[in-house]
């Protein structure tokens, strides 16, 4: 129940991060960097009538009915949760912090400090196992019926909204919105590196059975255990392979210089592991 809280608690910090670079640093520069709040921003100039959270509230209601008909219900709760709660935390911001201008003069260092802020909260919104729908729906569809990877699907839908935003707001806040879809992608990728960080440790070490045990026994973890033979002196070898995170890492790290400082050690980062403990195949 703990766990459940305390993921609810930060999908929705996630959202509201996004939501504060939305509501902040995007829509008083008119800076359309893809996804929902990037279209409802081009809408917005079309539409002045309308807030932005109105508009992606609409918005969100019109890509689940159309991801429902061509998808079926292949949405999580989650997803529909953060979409929703996303558009209605802009509308809040809108409603009890109005903007009558930008933060400052300088479009280059707001773009770049709120596409940090909403990276960061995408990517704690994606590691709870959700996302902020929009695009998402669109990319699915194209790779259901053409094949188009979900990835390249999202990136082309951004691109074409921030491009969009030439013709509504003139080509350099256009080469901005450009510019930020790009960085939102390196930044998110970034910080989901940070919350799996594990590593792969290969250990060649003559002290091959106190270090099995620690492994196991000391760190919970599990190894894959395979022999080889030395080039050099054709002396045969048992090599050890365990993924550990960043804490117990550092653990073994230090256990190794205690026990065998000469051991050989090779260390490598895990952009996705699947299966037995660690993420799901589905």
């Amino acid at each position: 129940m703990t766990k459940k809280l305390l993921s609810f608690l930060l999908m929705n910090l996630g959202a509201f991060a996004v939501a504060v670079n939305v509501h902040f640093f995007l829509s008083p520069n008119d800076l359309a960097t893809g996804g929902v709040s990037g279209l409802s921003i081009v809408l917005n100039q079309l539409f002045p009538d309308l807030t932005l959270g109105t508009i992606m509230i609409l918005l969100n209601i019109v890509l689940f009915i159309v991801g429902f008909i061509f998808l079926g219900f292949q949405f999580g709760t989650k997803t529909i949760y953060a979409s929703f709660a996303l558009s209605f935390m802009v509308w809040g911001l809108e409603t009890f912090f109005p903007m009558e201008q930008a933060l400052s003069d300088d479009l280059l260092i707001q773009l770049i400090i709120g596409q940090i802020i909403a990276a960061s909260g995408m990517a704690l919104v994606f590691h709870q196992g959700a996302s902020t729908g929009g695009t998402d729906i669109i990319a699915m569809i194209l790779n259901k019926y053409f094949s188009v990877e979900v990835g390249k699907g999202v990136l082309f839908s951004d691109i074409a909204i921030a491009t969009s935003s030439i013709f509504i707001f003139g080509p350099a806040v256009g080469m901005y919105a450009f510019f930020g879809v790009i960085l939102n992608g390196l930044v998110i990728d970034y910080a989901l590196q940070q919350f799996d960080n594990n590593k792969e440790v290969v250990i060649i070490s003559r002290e091959s059975e106190q270090v099995r045990e620690f492994i196991v026994k000391n760190l919970g973890r599990g190894a894959t255990i395979h022999f080889a033979k030395g080039a050099f002196n054709q002396e045969d070898k048992e090599v050890i392979t365990t993924i550990l995170n960043r804490r117990d890492y550092s653990k073994l790290k230090k256990y190794m210089l205690a026990v065998d400082e000469k051991a050989f050690i090779t260390v490598h980062s895990m952009n996705e592991i699947l299966g037995q403990n660690f993420k799901r195949l589905a």
